[in-house]
């Protein structure tokens, strides 16, 4: 078993490299970006990130974090369980309510062709982002989203406070604070962050 995953750490690549490094099973890294030609050799449409697994390419960061996930047993709860439709609805929570409303936000801040972009969308984007973000603390269950132990929707959250943070939105409930300070104290976490 070898994993390759390509992406810059500062992108959702990051979200591949923190499981993979808590999962402790090895893998290569390449750094590249959006759109390269290394990219764009395995995976037409050039996002990232991108898993190679032998002959196998996988794209999307959650569908990867999904795969790895099930593969080793660790960050999700089994398949076909109650437990696993309700950390599966959180996931699409957090992409629904979270990560599309940075997307947009980012697509009119660089990502589209400028007569394309909408500045004025970025505050609605960023209040919605607050409230939002407001419920879901207020429905955490315990130090992490279901309870005691980080899964994959953990790891999808972390990362978009990252993200908010360096788009300017809101810091969010103290609790919120807290919970991205316990996900980035892991070492695993660290580990990718130096990458």
């Amino acid at each position: 078993m070898s994993y390759t995953v390509y992406g810059a750490v500062r992108s959702r690549a990051f979200r591949v490299l923190w499981l993979l490094e808590e999962l402790g099973v090895p893998y290569t890294h390449v750094p590249a970006g959006p759109q390269s030609d290394e990219v764009r050799k395995i995976s037409p449409l050039g996002k990232i990130p991108v898993l190679v697994e032998g002959d196998t390419v996988l794209r999307d960061s959650t569908a990867i974090l999904t795969y790895l996930a099930d593969k080793h047993g660790a960050f999700t709860l089994p398949a076909g369980t109650q437990d696993r439709a309700r950390q599966d609805a959180w996931t699409f929570r957090i992409l629904d309510e979270v990560e599309s409303l940075l997307w947009t936000a980012s697509k009119h801040s660089f990502v589209l062709p400028e007569e394309e972009r909408v500045p004025a969308i970025k505050d609605p984007c960023r209040a919605e982002y607050a409230r939002n973000l407001t419920r879901i603390m207020e429905e955490a269950q315990g130090p992490f989203l279901m309870g005691d132990t980080p899964l994959v929707p953990d790891i999808l959250l972390c990362h978009c406070g990252g993200w908010a943070q360096s788009a300017k939105f809101p810091a969010g409930p103290d609790s919120f604070g807290a919970y991205l300070a316990t996900l980035r104290a892991r070492p695993a976490f660290q580990r990718a962050a130096a990458l």
